[in-house]
């Protein structure tokens, strides 16, 4: 419990969400007294260049010196610089010395939560991050407490706004992934270097952070199959179109039919037009839970942003004051299932095969017997001539994704297949 009649927080990070963090806790002073039972109060704002100007950050609060604040006794450190290290260093030292912490930091997280959980649980403070997964969207604590009474089956969610801008604008458009990079660049919505969003990282330890919380068993970054979407094509876009879908970048998170593992992929997909995650437009998140009781639940909102992640970081730092007040905890680390995570070769899933083949008597039969041979079953087919070559499109009904893969290995080496021109995963079909 607090003993100082204020609640003491320290900012190690003074950029965008940074600043809306310090801008917030002063504008709403009076609010978040009422909220907590005792004023909230900044001690400092840990940055790496004290000479640059941040706006809404009073000058004084300025320090170069991150570890001292980090050291420095508050009730909460807010972990707002992102990065592997120093950041783990830092929140270990503050919670050595007795500190809550609260940090957006999902790679982090994704690559060693479990040494950041053990501390906290080491030296008695909470560990929040809501702000680590699709910002303002209240998701990780409706999964931690709201449905920890159901069984979450499947976690289907756009968690990345970068990657969803860029496809919603190919499919509006018609245009190629460079040329709408190149415009999400320019408008603010991708990074100079995009590598993290657009190959699926960000996605991908976002995906690892929501299938912990969910099926209770400790998730890496590294046990996420990782895909991006700089292959999808303009043709791929307009190939979904035809078909009734649109092309997303989903992680997904699912219970194996022996319900002993769960697989946890992000991957393009392609989604139909009247599933709630195809509505998700430009630079929005959402995700889609399915639990045994509670059915089908569905979060939405701004994914990214100072203000929005702000809002998820100051409604950490209330929860945690109040915890702080009555001497109490929040709920820690939950991996009691302990379930075995498996490579997405153990996933189910329907594909979209997208060929070339030689417009000859034959050809139709040779490719449905690719698929036989590997217990595929097609669910459609559509055959488009054009000279001496014809275009192929295959939707599969369910399959295990490994033999779906191997299907698409012998297409490959198949004399009447020119060329595999794109193959992606369908989700979403029959509500599942």
């Amino acid at each position: 419990m607090t003993t100082q009649g204020q609640i003491t927080v320290a900012l190690l990070g003074g950029g965008t969400v940074g600043s809306q963090v310090a801008r917030l806790l002063g504008e709403s002073a009076d609010d978040l007294t009422a909220r907590v039972g005792i004023p909230i109060r900044i001690l400092g704002v840990g940055v790496r260049d004290v000479t640059k100007a941040r706006d809404g950050i009073d000058s004084a609060l300025i320090t170069g010196d991150l570890e001292a604040l980090a050291m420095s006794g508050a009730d909460i450190v807010v972990e707002l610089m992102g990065g592997i290290e120093p950041a783990r260093s830092l929140i270990l030292a503050a919670m050595a010395n007795g500190s809550s912490v609260v940090t957006a930091n999902k790679a982090l997280l994704a690559e060693d939560g479990a040494t950041l959980h053990a501390a906290a649980e080491k030296y008695g403070v909470d560990l929040y991050y809501e702000a680590s997964v699709a910002g303002a969207i209240p998701l990780l604590r409706p999964l931690r407490e709201s449905l920890a009474g159901d069984k979450v089956r499947r976690i289907l969610g756009i968690v990345n706004g970068t990657t969803n801008f860029i496809l919603t604008k190919m499919d509006e458009q018609g245009a190629d992934f460079a040329e709408v990079l190149a415009e999400a660049q320019a408008l603010g919505y991708a990074e100079a270097d995009p590598t993290a969003d657009v190959e699926g990282h960000d996605a991908a330890a976002k995906a690892a952070i929501l299938a912990g919380l969910a099926f209770h068993t400790r998730v890496r970054m590294s046990d996420v199959y990782s895909e991006g979407i700089t292959k999808v094509s303009a043709q791929d876009v307009a190939a979904a179109r035809e078909m009734g879908f649109v092309i997303k970048l989903l992680a997904v998170a699912e219970l194996c039919e022996d319900e002993k593992g769960i697989v946890v992929r992000v991957h393009p997909t392609m989604v139909p037009r009247n599933h709630p995650l195809a509505g998700v437009r430009g630079a929005f998140n959402a995700v889609f839970v399915e639990a045994e009781s509670a059915g089908q639940v569905m979060f939405y909102g701004r994914g990214a942003g100072g203000a929005p992640t702000a809002s998820a970081v100051l409604g950490d730092i209330v929860a945690v004051a109040r915890n702080r007040v009555a001497g109490t905890r929040g709920p820690g680390e939950s991996i009691y299932a302990d379930l075995e995570v498996r490579p997405i070769g153990e996933a189910l899933t329907r594909y979209y095969v997208n060929m070339d083949v030689a417009d000859r008597p034959g050809v139709l039969a040779s490719v449905a017997q690719a698929f036989a041979d590997n217990g595929v079953s097609i669910q459609n087919v559509r055959q488009d001539g054009h000279g001496d070559d014809a275009g192929l499109v295959v939707r599969t009904h369910i399959a295990r994704d490994s033999d779906l893969a191997s299907t698409i290995e012998i297409l490959r080496n198949t004399d009447a297949v020119r060329s595999v021109v794109g193959v992606m995963r369908v989700e979403g079909e029959d509500g599942r």
